[in-house]
Parts: structure tokens; sequence; C-alpha cells
């Protein structure tokens, strides 16, 4: 896979801002599923020309959902995905995440 590929998003939520105010080189990203630690290492690296040191993946698992419509009940849920939590070299940080 490529790294554009690789990588999905970056997950900027309240609990992954606040590692990062506390001075941890740690950045959260939202992965394609089928990829592996080596080939997010590798793909944080290549986007942003850092040095990542560890990375730790997590399988979220999908929020049941419950809506009325005017059929009736609509029972389902969200998608499966997975999160990866990259900590990169002491005094190294990613531009992009400069601004929030």
């Amino acid at each position: 896979m490529r790294p554009d590929q690789v990588i999905i998003a970056p997950v900027l939520s309240e609990k992954s801002n606040i590692a990062r105010a506390m001075e941890c080189p740690k950045y959260t990203f939202r992965v394609d599923s089928r990829a592996n630690k080596f080939q997010i290492c590798a793909a944080v690296a290549a986007l942003y020309k850092v040095n990542p040191t560890s990375c730790n993946v997590i399988n979220v698992k999908g929020k049941p959902k419950f809506s009325r419509g005017k059929g009736g009940q609509i029972l389902g849920s969200t998608r499966n995905w997975k999160k990866a939590i990259v900590t990169l070299s002491k005094g190294e940080t990613i531009s992009a995440f400069a601004g929030v």
C-alpha cells in the first residue's frame, strides 16, 4: 500500500489534543484496517518527514445507532475502524497539527 492509502485522516479529539499539550510527541491517526504497525510507521515517516519511534494500534468497535423513521425503527451501527497512536523522536513535531 502507498503511504497516502495507509493513513486516512488525523484524529483531532480532545483526548488526543491533551497528549500533545503535555509535551508528549504522540499523534493519533485513523488508518486502513489492513495496515500493520510497520506500514503505519513507514507511512508517517514518508508523509510528514519525521522519525517515529513506536506505534500502538487499536481496533475501534463501531457504536450502535438507533433511529425512528417513517417506516418504523431502524437499527444499525457505525463502522469498525483502526486507530494508530504514533510516538515521535524527542523534539520532533508534525506541522499539520501545530495550528490545532
